[in-house]
């Protein structure tokens, strides 16, 4: 008996059932979620602590072998002869060195440079013409032969346009004595083998930054397309060495990485892999998930409108029409769909609203008519027939209230006074209607070149008031010229007659011992009279 409502609760306590199924499912999924996140993050440490193993290893063996060609014969000779050549005892070509650096230079591929300083830190001899800056110490440690080693942090080289470091260990005579340094310029790019090696077993990327986190090299396709990571989010990875953020990545995508700061190598290492990889599979499995509880919910919700319109669909018809009724929708006809109780109420229904309908078209159109008028009344009493502006009447009542609004609140106003030049003279010379043509022209100029929290006014005649709210004089003056400028570049016609129109203009601002608004509009009227007297089409302002 399903359409009993004991059957319907019981349908609905199924349904209830499956909910918490539905939500332990949803946990189970973001739990898969977190484990893959931990997985990465495991990933990428050991990346990262792997990268800087192989780039210690590097480091030592690029020591090793400057240190085991400090101490070539060839070296040590030529040291020893630019300190005789110094004292006049100088025996041998002061070439050889330089050849034998040269050659040293060409012959193994990490060497992009090799230079010989003496003790005193002058160059003694080079591979190339421009020589690698470095500062020697001024005491070497006792174990020099063995440990003495001058490391500068890695940067990119634009001499060699490659990411390089630069190294210096004694060069020791046959008595242990620092004749001086070997010094030199290492190309970094010779570990990338070595790292892609890493991040190939690794399935992650590395970058490595010098220590203002420029990027010198990495496994992906070229230094030239990476871009430097924000510096505060660098920071950020900085201080927290070995823990896993998102950020925007050297590519510009979203990145989950970490950094590392090898203990011998002066760099940051970035070991990370794009978000959007590490998630792939996870996005899929999610999305059919979604997929599947979207279809399940839409089925479940089918049903559940299947079974609660058998029981509340007449009811709910029936109350939403009463409140669209309530709320002044008297458009409304509900269908007669059952011959039963509710089929009847809904007749009656139907009925009500008809007669209230007819009743309500009959008050709406009496209201309408009213309205029109009242309307109209209101825009005359404030509107100038003629130029569509304010009349005084409206003026007064603005001008009260932005003087009112500037006392209270010390909320500045400025008023323009513009009178049209010669006004008289037009209406003598083209005629009254050409005057008028004048007026509304001039309207509605104005009304176009003020702010939509400006007023304009027709102050009597050929005068204009324009008020200006929270305006100072400079912003004022502005306005003024403006307004002043585009009258005078506007054409006017009458009967095939080209009349020349201009305006002169008095500013003015209100003041703290203004007693009444209009105190303003007599200092704006002072100033358009000296416009006028000096010799019109012209803006003059209360200094």
């Amino acid at each position: 008996m399903l359409n009993t409502i004991k059957s319907k609760i019981l349908i609905f306590a199924i349904l209830a059932t499956l909910i918490p199924s539905v939500g332990l499912g949803l946990l189970s999924f973001w739990q898969n979620e977190t484990v893959i996140a931990d997985n990465v993050s495991h990933q990428l440490r050991t990346l990262a602590g792997d990268v800087s193993r192989e780039l210690e290893y590097w480091l030592k063996e690029r020591i090793e072998g400057v240190r085991a060609l400090s101490s070539s014969d060839a070296v040590i000779n030529g040291l020893s002869n630019q300190s005789r050549r110094r004292s006049g005892n100088a025996v041998g070509s002061p070439q050889v060195l330089p050849h034998y650096l040269r050659l040293v230079a060409e012959k193994l591929d990490p060497l992009l440079e090799l230079t010989v300083v003496d003790a005193s830190g002058q160059v003694a001899a080079s591979s190339d013409d421009t020589t690698a800056a470095i500062s020697l110490p001024d005491a070497w440690p006792q174990n020099a032969a063995t440990e003495g080693v001058i490391i500068v942090p890695p940067h990119w080289n634009e001499t060699h346009a490659a990411a390089t470091l630069t190294l210096a260990v004694p060069v020791l005579s046959l008595d242990n004595e620092i004749l001086g340094a070997l010094v030199a310029v290492v190309n970094l790019g010779t570990v990338q083998p070595r790292l892609m090696d890493v991040a190939n077993v690794s399935q992650g990327d590395v970058v490595l930054l010098d220590l203002s986190g420029r990027p010198l090299l990495g496994t992906h396709s070229g230094v030239s397309t990476l871009s430097a990571i924000d510096t505060q989010m660098l920071k950020h990875l900085r201080a927290h060495e070995g823990v896993p953020m998102t950020f925007e990545g050297h590519l510009r995508r979203t990145m989950l990485g970490l950094v590392e700061l090898p203990r011998t190598l002066p760099v940051i290492v970035v070991a990370e892999r794009a978000r959007a990889d590490i998630y792939q599979a996870w996005t899929v499995f999610r999305n059919m998930f979604l997929t599947l509880m979207a279809g399940l919910t839409l089925l479940v919700g089918l049903v559940a409108w299947r079974m609660g319109r058998s029981i509340v669909t007449p009811l709910e018809c029936l109350t939403g029409a009463a409140d669209r009724v309530a709320a002044g929708d008297l458009s409304i006809q509900l269908p007669v769909m059952q011959r039963d109780e509710l089929g009847h109420l809904t007749q009656v229904f139907n009925q009500m609203t008809d007669k209230l309908r007819h009743s309500h078209e009959e008050f709406e159109a009496a209201s309408l008519a009213l309205q029109k008028q009242n309307q109209l009344l209101e825009t005359l009493s404030v509107t100038d027939s003629l130029t569509g502006l304010y009349n005084r009447k409206k003026l007064d009542d603005i001008l009260t209230d932005q003087f009112a609004r500037f006392k209270r609140n010390k909320r500045s106003f400025a008023v323009l006074l513009l009178d049209i030049d010669h006004f008289k003279t037009l209406n003598d010379s083209y005629g009254h209607l050409a005057g008028d043509q004048v007026l509304t022209s001039v309207a509605k100029t104005l009304s176009q070149s003020i702010r939509s929290v400006d007023y304009a006014a027709r102050y009597g005649g050929e005068e204009f008031v324009i008020v200006l709210p929270e305006t100072m004089i400079p912003a004022a003056l502005e306005m003024a010229e403006r307004i002043r400028t585009q009258v005078q570049s506007d054409t006017y016609h009458f009967n095939n007659q080209h009349m020349a129109v201009t305006l002169s203009v008095g500013v003015a601002g209100s003041c703290d011992d203004d007693d009444t608004a209009y105190t303003a509009i007599a200092r704006a009227d002072e100033m358009l009279y000296e416009a006028k007297r000096a010799g019109r089409n012209q803006v003059r302002c209360v200094v």
